[in-house]
């Protein structure tokens, strides 16, 4: 073998092998990535009325050919405003999930068992009359449980009513976002919304990066992402920008009903507190960089010093 022909064989191994000598062909797959949704709660119309919110959410939806999974608090269509609203997300093919009637916290001590249990039926029985109803169950704030005794009661629970979890893989803080925009435009109706634009995708594209990474280190392989989002005024405003942003970088779109057919969504880690993002969650009991894993995984802290520097 001449020099040349040593040097384009070297180049070709180490493309394969990647450094380190760990595989290389993982990292060059395209990330996928689904948006799902949580909460649903209209009635906090700032800048846009809910129905304006609710349209220029389901257009971009609807543009981008994407079919999202969006989590329904049940008070939130007990009045007919809210199951007009939610009308067309049925008929446009968007899974309904069930996210319990009232949104309470099921790590709070004073959360018991039997009333949750039904807090979730309460909500189905709202949520079943549409026809895009699916039994996804997502935890409120991801709190499944403080105790094993609570976290394996409810999971029974979903099991046998026939419920999955609805897991998320990309948790973030949008929602703190959102108030700080939200609490501006109270104030000036006329304030600029750009800086919390790009601060909502810096702060997205970042948590997306972690995420990832954390699954390939605790999984090995690249999973199909469930991004959280929440039904408020950032992505009526930005999730346009939002998924333009996935795109540039190279992550493809998926359907939410695809990414929920990864492995991934029918683990149990045993881990205290239950909860947080599912990859969170399998790092912890894994004992994947555990130590370094803040709790809550996303609780608003550094984004909040950080946006104070920021003035916004």
């Amino acid at each position: 073998m001449n020099r040349r022909e040593f040097t384009k064989a070297f180049a070709l191994t180490a493309g394969a092998i990647g450094l380190g000598g760990v595989p290389a062909i993982a990292s060059r797959q395209t990330p996928q990535f689904s948006i799902t949704m949580d909460d649903f709660h209209w009635q906090n119309a700032v800048k846009l009325t809910p129905a304006q919110r609710n349209q220029a959410i389901l257009d971009t939806l609807d543009t981008h050919s994407h079919r999202a999974a969006l989590f329904v608090i049940g008070r939130n269509i007990e009045a007919e405003e809210g199951k007009q609203l939610l009308a067309p997300w049925d008929k446009s093919g968007h899974m309904i999930c069930n996210h319990t009637y009232s949104h309470r916290n099921f790590n709070a001590p004073e959360t018991k068992v039997e009333e949750y249990q039904e807090d979730i039926l309460r909500a189905e029985a709202l949520l079943k009359e549409f026809s895009r109803f699916r039994k996804f169950f997502r935890f409120p704030m991801l709190k499944e449980g403080d105790t094993a005794a609570k976290r394996d009661a409810i999971r029974s629970f979903l099991a046998e009513h026939g419920y999955r979890n609805g897991h998320v893989t990309i948790d973030n803080s949008d929602w703190l976002i959102d108030q700080r925009l939200t609490a501006r435009l109270k104030k000036d109706p006329n304030a600029d919304v750009k800086p919390y634009r790009d601060f909502y995708l810096d702060h997205m594209w970042a948590r997306s990066q972690y995420y990832d990474s954390l699954a390939q280190r605790v999984l090995g392989r690249p999973v199909k992402h469930t991004v959280l989002i929440h039904f408020n005024l950032l992505s009526g405003l930005f999730l346009g920008d939002l998924l333009a942003m996935y795109k540039s970088k190279g992550w493809r779109l998926i359907d939410a009903e695809e990414a929920f057919t990864d492995p991934v969504f029918a683990s149990k880690p045993k881990v205290l507190p239950a909860g947080e993002s599912i990859v969170w969650s399998l790092a912890k009991e894994k004992k994947v960089i555990a130590k370094s894993l803040r709790y809550p995984a996303e609780d608003g802290a550094i984004e909040s010093a950080r946006m104070d520097k920021l003035g916004l």
